[in-house]
């Protein structure tokens, strides 16, 4: 009897690591599986902020660009802090956290408050530093990120709260931020090798779509000779919902509610957003990784579905 109910639990075990989302420690990153096999993995020791990298669609293809991680063929090498999937920000109390470039802010990785598998979702929730070039930690985030998935579709909610825990904060007025995924090149609009599209739940649709407000916007093109997409939705309990995109038509694709000064000319520091010290402040995206484009995804109606939630 021992023996029959060793084997029972072994196969329980081994039938959820294949059905479900798994979340799990692996060296310096937390990898993350959907019924088996690879979604993502989220690096988070020894790089300038904690990023998800690769990410693969529900069509096996990779929905990321692999540069600067590895070497791929016919990738362009532009802009080293274009890593995978992330959150930064690149003017707070004046210091870039956006790029690698001299003197810039790190985010880095305190420890996990939850790393949780289950049979609909996985979850990874963190405590993370700002610190700035001297070293002096200016600001801190607890994020909270969901991975799940349903037939179609591979979904990611990232809600990511900025804490003024070391006293007063100001999130600058830049374009440069702020949720962000950087796209293989066959899905960019631009370029060589790009044939993808932009579209934004206002109707605007590739370069048009850079700096204009909308709900929702997605990026659809080839990858592997199979049309594959990724919608972006900002929550309506957003600040500054509906919010401005930093979407590029070479393959960066940000959410930034805090570029009012380049998106819509007015004068440096209209953008701006003030955190008195203790004062926190939350964002809340979620990533929809589809097949086809986003009318072939329905991410209208999927939208409509997320506001329900």
């Amino acid at each position: 009897m021992r023996l029959l109910g060793f084997m029972l639990a072994s196969l329980a075990v081994a039938t959820f690591a294949e059905e479900g989302v798994t979340v799990k420690e692996t060296g310096d990153t937390v990898r993350v599986e959907i019924d088996g096999t690879l979604f993502t993995e989220y690096h988070y020791q020894k790089v300038a902020r904690p990023f998800l990298y690769p990410i693969i669609g529900p069509t096996g293809s990779p929905m990321t660009r692999d540069w600067p991680m590895q070497k791929s063929t016919n990738e362009p090498t532009d802009h080293v802090h274009h890593k995978g999937l992330w959150f930064a920000h690149g003017d707070i109390n004046g210091i870039d956290f956006w790029s690698e470039q001299k003197q810039y802010g790190k985010t880095v990785h305190a420890k996990f408050l939850q790393l949780a598998s289950g049979s609909k979702e996985g979850v990874i929730r963190s405590l993370n530093n700002w610190i700035g070039p001297t070293g002096t930690v200016v600001c801190t985030d607890e994020r909270t990120i969901r991975f799940h998935a349903d037939k179609e579709v591979r979904m990611i909610d990232y809600e990511i709260t900025l804490i003024a825990s070391h006293g007063a904060l100001k999130l600058g007025d830049t374009k440069e931020g702020t949720m962000a995924i950087r796209l293989p090149a066959t899905m960019s609009a631009s370029g060589t090798n790009g044939h993808g599209h932009i579209v934004t739940s206002e109707g605007a649709r590739d370069g048009a779509a850079w700096g204009r407000r909308a709900k929702w916007v997605d990026c659809s093109g080839p990858v592997k000779g199979q049309v594959v997409g990724v919608a972006i939705f900002d929550h309506p309990q957003n600040p500054r919902h509906p919010t401005w995109w930093h979407v590029r038509t070479y393959g960066l694709f940000a959410a930034n509610p805090l570029g009012v000064h380049h998106f819509e000319k007015k004068p440096a520091g209209a953008g701006d957003m003030q955190l008195a010290a203790g004062e926190r402040v939350t964002f809340r995206y979620r990533f929809v990784f589809h097949a086809g484009d986003e009318k072939a995804a329905g991410i209208a109606a999927r939208y409509q579905s997320y506001l329900e939630q």
